[in-house]
């Protein structure tokens, strides 16, 4: 079987410090990846190597079957945004994005049509050094779209945006994916990850820790818990303790249960006669998963769970 984007084994060093280690995965077409890790966790040097801009130490990186250096018309199969300053400050957006075209026999009139799609058709003729970050990223994303590819590849395409070109960026991704096109992108974003990607892949030190749906990264990686507000805090929380739960309180003296249900923690406070004003589950963040599955203070056990959440993941 094909797949959009396959890593084999791939393993990368620079000057005798391993950055890759024998990492591979899949990414399939129809749905947005997010691409996770800590900061110099390898996700910049992974792209990068995917798209033959460095060479692994080891292994293959393949692009719908083919290494990215053997793909005939590379922009029309794969666009890439890696670096949203890779771009002549003089010259204007119209000429970057005429130039790119050139190169690979694409229509001239696609120049539009591209800077329609990222709204910068009125700022064409600007230069691109007078741009903002977000337009910035914007003129990225349209040369990436410019050869109509089945692949996306982007690298922190949010980072730093307000609220209105967030959003945009994701609602994006999303109708790219729905098209049936592949979008593998990182970020260190969790809330924006949360809302964009259906797809994970999570590395750490260059190794794969996870691919998994991120449903499936947040149930088996977190535990949800119970938010509860009562007549008697100290006391449901001496009866929530003896049933084998978990409690916390806030400042407004609202108790966080672990490891009882809403139902449980209710028949409790029913039992010992204490009025519930609240009990509403939690559910368990993407951000939260992800600190359990990354942190350095993880224990073995907590390691041991990624043998369920890697299942089915190339080895």
């Amino acid at each position: 079987m094909t797949h959009a984007i396959e890593v084999r084994e791939v393993s990368k060093s620079y000057g005798g410090k391993l950055v890759i280690d024998k990492l591979s995965f899949v990414v399939e077409s129809g749905a947005v990846t997010g691409f996770l890790g800590p900061n110099g966790s390898g996700k910049s040097t992974t792209m990068r190597l995917i798209v033959g801009l460095d060479h692994p130490s080891h292994g293959s990186a393949y692009l719908n079957g083919v290494e990215y250096a053997d793909l005939a018309m590379p922009l029309r199969e794969v666009g890439t945004l890696l670096d949203s300053e890779a771009v002549h400050p003089g010259r204007s957006a119209y000429n970057h994005l005429l130039y790119l075209v050139q190169t690979q026999s694409i229509s001239p009139t696609r120049v539009n049509e591209v800077l329609d799609i990222v709204g910068l058709r009125e700022v064409k003729n600007g230069r691109a050094g007078s741009f903002s970050l977000g337009m910035r990223k914007r003129l990225g994303i349209a040369a990436a779209l410019l050869g109509d590819p089945s692949i996306l590849i982007l690298d922190e395409p949010v980072n730093g945006l307000d609220p209105d070109g967030t959003r945009w960026v994701r609602e994006l991704m999303k109708k790219l994916a729905s098209e049936g096109r592949t979008v593998f992108v990182s970020s260190h974003l969790m809330s924006e990850m949360a809302q964009t990607a259906h797809n994970l892949i999570v590395i750490d030190h260059g190794k794969l820790i996870a691919q998994c749906t991120v449903k499936e990264l947040i149930a088996r990686q977190s535990e949800a818990s119970v938010l509860v507000r009562c007549s008697d805090s100290s006391g449901l929380t001496e009866w929530i303790e003896t049933a084998g739960g978990q409690t916390g309180t806030s400042d407004d003296n609202a108790l966080h249960v672990r490891g009882l249900s809403a139902h449980r923690i209710g028949q409790l406070a029913d039992e010992h006669h204490i009025a519930i004003y609240e009990l509403t589950p939690q559910e368990a963040s993407l951000e939260e998963a992800f600190m359990s599955l990354t942190h350095p203070t993880a224990s073995t056990h907590d390691r041991s769970l990624l043998s369920t959440i890697t299942e089915g993941s190339p080895a």
